[in-house]
């Protein structure tokens, strides 16, 4: 009796619930590399890389452990380029007795998988992906009846159910969120520490050269590519981080700064993503080095907020919505996603910065997606689809249940307020005080309008403008929306006018490419 256990990219987990009580005598698992998963977007060339290097170690890893393996590689002749094609190949092969998968991260996997007991006609046992600290049943009990969903009451149930940062049923240091410590901007410091890098091995070589042939048309660069592909260099990987960049990580995790892309990040979430790391093991990682004095309260509180609060928050609105939770567009924006996003040509020092590291490392921390590269789409009214397939395509840790409620939802407020309380919008001033991007951009922070002024503000109140019937309701843009109305008509004509002129500039230059 075989059972066929198909194990996707981001399962690359000893811990999978497929496995729990699987039979290495019986089980025959079945990893592929997919031309159809590799191209629905045009993923970055690092993230493909990334993601088949890691598959393939972690195969070998399996095979250490006693499980019989059947890869199949992207260039195998045979290959058929998707999910279904293989799994049915691979039952030719095994002729198994049941299928045995944990759950998809998405949507159109999760659909795939659905068809097959019919398509194949033997048993498929579709298990629940127990990796995360909240099912989508706990998620989907808290949410009802609920008229907000707000990120902050979900993570205190996360911390009660799992104890982090807990003194009995109160919180550690008397609160439960230390946000407002968190928003200094960074120096420049000879002493910051730097990600470990690791060197590619004989098995990574072979894929970055499969990459560059068959990818070459995908955005991003292979130079330098140095990622952990298997969970002991992951777990190298956190070790370093926690002992060197987040007892600051509190302190700088909004700053940004030219020419440092990672400052004291922890460049984790590709390895959370696709399963090498585990989030809860690595939550409860951090809140022993703040209970062991090495890490303040600040750092320890807003890592651990990311982890179980975030990023379970929004795997939770992306199941609870449905699939066509990615065609909500709430400000009705259409404006096509401008090219430089793709080249990281423009002269918008900030753009510039944020889009040229991710072209290069297939990376930009939360702030650099939040409020440079998402801030910009929103204010000129750009398809939140658009944006939503861009960050899928070029971020490294991207899998949509997690990009998707993020991009449109936090970032381009598609969804109405669902997720976010408000619109994440702001003029140069936020860029300025949270970066060194200003000082060295050809445009003048400190002008609201005309050619040399930042374009961010005019942009801005353009933006409150043009949405008010939307959004002047909302108490928290009470205050900018104030400030509006106290502008003479004749400042609220300049602005207008600013920030047209500079979208009829972009619009010639997307006209001309």
């Amino acid at each position: 009796m075989t059972t066929l256990i198909p194990i996707l990219g981001d399962q690359l987990s000893m811990s999978l619930s497929s496995l729990h009580d699987a039979d290495p005598a019986t089980a025959q698992l079945l990893m592929i590399e997919v031309i159809d998963e590799a191209t629905y977007v045009a993923h970055h060339k690092r993230k493909i890389a990334y993601i088949f290097s890691a598959m393939r170690h972690h195969a070998d890893a399996l095979r250490d452990a006693g499980w019989r393996v059947d890869y199949v590689r992207l260039d195998d002749p045979d290959n058929s380029g998707s999910f279904t094609g293989e799994v049915a190949r691979a039952i030719a092969r095994h002729a198994p007795d049941r299928i045995v998968v944990t759950a998809a991260g998405e949507w159109r996997v999760a659909a795939m998988i659905d068809s097959w007991e019919t398509l194949f006609g033997i048993p498929v046992d579709v298990r629940p992906d127990t990796r995360f600290i909240a099912t989508l049943d706990e998620f989907a009990a808290w949410a009802k009846g609920r008229k907000q969903w707000r990120m902050e009451y979900f993570y205190r149930e996360m911390r009660r159910k799992t104890g982090l940062l807990m003194d009995g049923d109160k919180p550690v240091g008397g609160e439960w969120n230390f946000d407002s410590e968190n928003r200094k901007a960074a120096p420049r410091d000879p002493a910051m520490p730097r990600p470990l890098s690791f060197a590619p091995d004989a098995i990574t070589r072979e894929v970055l050269a499969l990459v560059a042939d068959r990818f070459a048309d995908h955005p991003g660069s292979l130079d330098g590519f140095d990622f952990a592909v298997t969970r002991a260099d992951a777990l190298a990987q956190q070790a370093h981080f926690l002992a060197h960049a987040l007892p600051r990580f509190g302190d700088y995790q909004d700053a940004m700064l030219s020419g440092e892309p990672f400052l004291w990040h922890s460049l984790l979430s590709p390895y959370l993503n696709s399963g090498l790391l585990d989030p809860l093991e690595l939550a409860q990682a951090v809140e022993a080095r703040f209970h062991e004095g090495d890490v303040p309260i600040n750092a320890a509180e807003g890592f651990i907020r990311q982890i179980i609060g975030w990023r379970e928050y929004v795997r939770g609105i992306y199941w609870h919505e449905g699939p066509d939770y990615a065609t909500r567009n709430f400000l009705n924006a259409t404006r096509p996603l401008p090219d430089f996003y793709w080249t990281g040509d423009t002269d918008m020092h900030c753009l510039s910065q944020a889009i040229g590291q991710t072209l290069d490392f297939a990376y930009a921390h939360h702030i650099q997606r939040l409020m440079i590269t998402g801030n910009f789409a929103m204010l000129i009214g750009v398809d939140p689809a658009e944006v939503h397939r861009w960050y899928l395509a070029v971020y490294a840790d991207a899998y949509e249940w997690v990009e998707l409620p993020n991009t449109l939802g936090m970032s381009q407020f598609g969804d109405g307020g669902l997720l976010a309380s408000k619109p994440y919008a702001a003029s140069g001033a936020y860029i300025n005080r949270m970066s060194d991007y200003c000082g060295r951009c050809r445009y003048d922070v400190k002008q609201r309008t005309g050619p040399d002024a930042c374009p961010f503000n005019a942009l801005y109140w353009d933006f409150l403008a043009r949405n008010a019937e939307k959004l002047a309701g909302n108490q928290r843009l009470a205050m900018p929306y104030r400030n509006w109305a106290k502008m003479t008509p004749e400042i609220q004509a300049e602005l207008r006018a600013s920030a047209a002129s500079f979208l009829d500039r972009l619009d010639g230059a997307q006209v001309e490419r």
